[in-house]
């Protein structure tokens, strides 16, 4: 079947399959796994002793949905009753499969031409959301363009009775003034759905070298889920009259953008209330055009579902210049103190920070403590003379990766790497964390190293959570960045100050590197544990193989290294037994092809129970479900010049019979 509409088409091909209703079902129902994006399922077929075994069920190609393949395929799927429905493809269509075989049912996808072409936000995005009522049952979510479509989820067609045949134009009715076309919005994120009620997040450009200190906003809004009609809208950037408008000095409320909420947001059905983590404000690393703390830029936001009013709010960095915006899903959880337990909401961060609040009231489970923070000295900048460090069990701030640059943070394989090391760190600025950037120059310093990077620490795959043992598990990044400024070059923006580098002597280079090897010490990539309800970091694991780059190194010829970890975006499962997540770069691995792996830790202690081959690295978060009494891992991988597939595993029957 084929749908037109001018200016777009809208293709849609359903395919009939015989689908097994059979008990023995358990659902993946929404992005997190649940509203609470604890990332966790109950099953347990899959453990320890078998996940070696594992073996490929199907697999499923993105290539040919979109005019070209897909090298950031970043989706995390539903199973819903035994079809698995996601995003796939460089035009975000959306597709049902059946979950036993990787075989298609219906696809859906809308050519926005221009509009499409000129988004922010493009690609397949990372997902879908589901609805039902116990009668209808809907897909919904949000396009390459910013529009919201919902879909009849058994046929894929286009629920007409919702916004205008099926779609509500998202650039419409958001209280301020947009291009349709060229508006600088979009979003990746899966919309929240509970009681009836669809929450919309924004996203941008990234911020480091913005056109112009004015930009879109990034507001938030509520939707009626059977009709589409807009039920409220929250200003991220507070207008006159607001709460929180009085911390946007020089009345740069006015034109400031971003603001968005581009992570996932999760909902407390029975409170009633909807979590937001607010990004930064323009831009990302200069705020002299926007003076002040800058409220609800950085801050973890908890609205009312119905009416989207403020109930409380934390802002976790004043006036942010480091690009630490919030990148992922709060994630809500138990935590048991004195003998009570509380309904909790913990937020993983870019800084490797971990902040956990009462999710009713926002009031802090661990302490949050305002420390003296560097100032910097770049022209027309406004400092914050303090910053929020949340503190743990034992009263130190609550990291679970490394911060900061000083020396003893750079490599020591050799006397001789960590010399080269040292002089090269000498041409620019490092210090504890909040740091400030600084102007780069050329004779010094280049830019002030940052770690964790702009990109995290954690980044927007976010956390996993067991709710039996009330463990928080959470990967992280550990690089270091160079953050320099510089005043833009004529036509390019209309910003004072922009991110980059002063022109350095020819044949000079500004990478953070000695021979080849990162400048820091490893770990690279790592996996934590956190007990919440002891506020302290369990265990810490490198997450990842060791590079070739580090392995092979000629100075490090005959070394027993370390497993290193790697850096990069790695989504983690958890299960009845198991901590599940996928290798984020290709590289050796056992059996000699070059690909990654899909690990298995131990929960309590973080070794290592098992792991499978993937011919590319893993982009979207491994999910699980079970259909017909049997369990699935899927996950989503491309990248290194592989374009995007779904890959499931399951156990080979004779395995199932034996622990049967």
């Amino acid at each position: 079947m084929t749908r037109v509409a001018a200016p777009a088409m809208a293709l849609l091909c359903t395919v009939w399959l015989s689908a097994q209703r059979q008990g023995g079902n358990v659902n993946w129902a929404s992005y997190g796994g649940d509203l609470g994006h604890q990332r966790y399922s109950p099953l347990a077929q899959i453990d320890a002793g078998n996940f070696n075994a594992l073996e490929v069920a199907w697999r499923f190609g993105t290539a040919n949905l979109g005019p070209r393949p897909e090298y950031e395929f970043e989706a995390t799927p539903l199973v819903i009753d035994g079809i698995m429905y996601s995003t796939a493809g460089s035009r975000r269509a959306v597709v049902a499969i059946e979950a036993t075989t990787g075989e298609l049912r219906w696809m859906y996808s809308l050519d926005e031409g221009p509009r499409g072409a000129a988004a922010p936000r493009q690609l397949s995005g990372r997902g879908l959301s589901y609805w039902t009522d116990g009668r209808e049952r809907r897909i919904v979510y949000v396009t390459p363009g910013y529009q919201l479509i919902a879909l009849d989820a058994t046929t894929g067609r286009p629920v007409t009775t919702f916004g205008i045949s099926g779609i509500v134009d998202l650039k419409k009715e958001d209280d301020q003034v947009m291009d349709l076309v060229t508006g600088e919005i979009g979003l990746h994120a899966t919309p929240a759905i509970a009681n009836d009620v669809i929450v919309v997040g924004a996203a941008h450009l990234s911020g480091a070298d913005p056109k112009s200190r004015r930009n879109e906003k990034g507001f938030v809004r509520g939707y009626d889920v059977r009709t589409g009609k807009r039920l409220w809208i929250f200003h991220t950037i507070p207008t006159p009259g607001e709460f929180g408008n009085d911390t946007w000095e020089k009345d740069s409320w006015a034109y400031t953008g971003n603001t968005g909420v581009w992570a996932q947001i999760s909902i407390d059905k029975d409170l009633g209330l909807a979590y937001l983590p607010v990004e930064m404000a323009t831009g990302d690393y200069y705020g002299g055009h926007r003076p002040g703390n800058n409220l609800f830029a950085e801050s973890l936001v908890a609205v009312e579902l119905k009416t989207g009013k403020r109930k409380w709010h934390y802002q976790f960095i004043h006036h942010g210049m480091w690009d630490w915006d919030l990148p992922c899903a709060p994630i809500l959880v138990d935590v048991v103190r004195n003998g009570r337990t509380i309904k909790a909401v913990a937020q993983p961060t870019k800084q490797s920070f971990l902040y956990v609040f009462d999710r009713a009231t926002g009031e802090p489970i661990w302490p949050i403590v305002e420390r003296v923070v560097p100032r910097g000295d770049v022209p027309g900048e406004w400092y914050s003379p303090t910053q929020p460090v949340p503190l743990n069990g034992a009263g130190e701030p609550f990291a679970y990766d490394v911060q900061g640059v000083g020396i003893d943070d750079l490599i020591d394989f050799t006397p001789e790497l960590r010399a080269e090391a040292v002089a090269l760190v000498s041409k620019y600025k490092i210090g504890p964390i909040f740091t400030p950037p600084v102007m780069s120059r050329a004779d010094g310093p280049l830019a002030t190293l940052i770690r964790p990077t702009n990109t995290g620490g954690t980044n927007w795959p976010g956390g996993s959570y067991d709710p039996e043992t009330r463990t928080l598990y959470v990967a992280s990044s550990s690089q270091i960045a160079a953050i320099g400024l510089v005043p833009p070059k004529a036509g390019q923006s209309d910003m004072d100050v922009i991110r980059g580098m002063a022109p350095l002597p020819q044949g000079a280079s500004a990478r953070l590197e000695v021979r080849g090897l990162p400048i820091s010490k490893p770990p690279y990539g790592i996996i934590a544990a956190i007990s919440l309800d002891r506020g302290e970091v369990m265990w810490r694991i490198a997450h990842g193989e060791t590079p070739d780059n580090v392995r092979n190194h000629p100075a490090l010829k005959d070394r027993d290294l370390p497993r290193t970890g790697r850096p990069g975006y790695a989504g983690t499962l958890v299960t009845k037994t198991l901590l599940v997540a996928g290798e984020t770069s290709i590289g050796p691995t056992p059996t000699g092809r070059r690909g990654a792996m899909l690990r298995a830790y131990d929960k309590a202690s973080g070794q290592e129970r098992g792991a499978v081959y993937l011919p590319a690295p893993q982009e979207g978060s491994p999910m699980t479900y079970m259909v017909d009494g049997r369990q699935y891992i899927v996950l989503a991988i491309s990248g290194a010049g592989y374009s995007g597939e779904l890959v499931a595993f399951k156990l080979p029957e004779s395995v199932i019979r034996m622990s049967d």
